[in-house]
């Protein structure tokens, strides 16, 4: 193998590898003698293939898996003889002709493409000092969250008074009979069925048209599916339904007491409350970890000046940008971007792009100096919570991440910096600092 550097400017740097042809036809032959005694075709006795027919055969498969290889093998050895560290995955690109190497008839030659890491020396952790607010729910806060969540479960009683017509907010049961040209169609039927008038339970216009309606009306309400909708052949049809009111029912109010707790499967109001009071513990535990990272990344990010490898920034910007012009498309742009110029709105967010290079290459120095690792058994932990967001669908995600490392190594990479974080957090001086619920939460970016 030769191994020639081309290029060397800043950071960046291409390197040229060469694999002589009689190196890989050595391997074919060798791979060739190492199958042959298992080979079985048509015509010749088992094992006893003669090895220019296997090379005929299969000559140009095999082959192609050597070169696989020898890339894989040679290239990283190649990082070796030059005693450098990429900064990211190298790209390769082959210069010889492929069909020849193949055929065995030419040198394997390919240059590879990459950004260095930077030198610099990452802080000491030990010399960071740094601060956690830290806030516990009070029993004003455990209160008002139970009687939330009274209020969210809405019990319904029949809606009293002389033929009580149905208004916004108030539940009727209903039988009704979908129909599109005059034919009920699959799905569109129910009996018995609980409505609430105003939540957008069903289609555009349905619900408003059982305002005012009493038990024992029959009525006719006409809508026209969405184009969007779920259902292909319903999408954008015109339908009626042939809907009979049975009951008509009130909200009635939920009281956060002994009754509403045994209700919702709890043996008491205090073990309800005890419930709520972790909760809200885990979300001011994680706000308060949120605050403390930012505060940990803010020092890192000051307390590094080196130079950022120009095509991570390049990638990482590119991948902020795609977000950034999707949010604004649909409507959801951030309003401190309102009124600003693209060019002025590219260089903040290219600022963006650098901080966030800049710190994954520090934590990723201070991971490799600590031995920071994500093992296996974390890495499946991760896959499996990410195929639980898909209910039905699980068995799809996990065999997409077990055929794509790129995908897998996306979930490795917030496991390792969590790690890296955390061993930053032992090593810092940190100071817990008491603060009401309003100074946790005030930051626009807090989770």
């Amino acid at each position: 193998m030769q191994v020639v550097e081309k290029s060397a400017e800043g950071l960046s740097r291409v390197i040229a590898v060469t694999i002589p042809q009689d190196d890989l036809n050595a391997r074919l032959d060798a791979k060739i003698a190492e199958i042959q005694p298992q080979m079985k075709l048509k015509g010749f006795r088992p094992g006893k293939v003669p090895a220019s027919h296997v090379r005929k055969m299969f000559g140009r498969e095999l082959m192609g898996e050597i070169i696989n290889d020898q890339v894989n093998e040679s290239s990283q050895k190649a990082l070796d003889e030059a005693k450098v560290r990429p900064a990211a995955p190298a790209e390769i690109k082959p210069t010889s002709d492929m069909d020849e190497v193949v055929a065995g008839k030419a040198d394997l030659s390919y240059e590879m493409s990459l950004e260095v890491m930077p030198d610099f020396t990452p802080v000491d952790p030990k010399t960071l000092k740094l601060t956690r607010p830290t806030y516990a729910p009070t029993e004003a806060e455990v209160d008002e969250a139970v009687n939330e969540l009274a209020s969210q479960n809405k019990s319904f009683e029949d809606k009293g008074g002389k033929a009580p017509k149905a208004a916004e907010g108030d539940q009727v049961i209903i039988d009704f009979v979908g129909k599109i040209d005059g034919e009920a169609f699959e799905g569109g039927s129910a009996t018995d069925a609980p409505l609430v008038i105003g939540s957008g339970q069903f289609i555009p216009g349905f619900e408003d048209q059982l305002k005012g309606a009493k038990v024992g009306d029959e009525k006719k309400v006409e809508v026209t599916f969405p184009e969007d909708y779920g259902a292909a052949h319903l999408a954008g049809k015109a339908a009626t339904f042939d809907v009979t009111v049975k009951s008509v029912k009130a909200p009635k109010a939920s009281k956060a007491d002994e009754d509403f707790a045994k209700a919702i499967g709890l043996e008491s109001l205090d073990k309800l409350k005890e419930l709520v009071r972790q909760n809200l513990e885990q979300q001011h535990q994680r706000q308060s970890r949120f605050k403390l990272k930012r505060a940990l990344l803010d020092a890192l990010d000051t307390g590094h000046d080196f130079p950022l490898p120009p095509r991570m920034v390049d990638a990482e910007f590119e991948g902020i940008w795609r977000q950034v012009e999707a949010d604004k498309n649909a409507g959801r742009g951030a309003p401190e971007d309102e009124g600003k110029s693209e060019d002025d709105l590219k260089a903040e967010y290219r600022k963006i792009a650098e901080r966030r290079v800049r710190l994954g290459l520090v934590l990723a120095e201070l991971g490799r100096g600590a031995n920071v690792t994500v093992s296996d058994q974390e890495l499946s932990n991760a896959i499996m919570n990410e195929a639980r967001n898909y209910p039905g669908q699980e068995r799809q995600v996990l065999d997409f991440y077990r055929q794509n490392p790129n995908a897998a190594a996306q979930l490795r990479a917030p496991i390792y910096e969590e790690k890296v974080c955390d061993w930053i957090f032992d090593q810092a001086t940190v100071t817990e600092t008491s603060v009401d619920r309003e100074e946790l939460y005030k930051d626009d970016d807090a989770v």
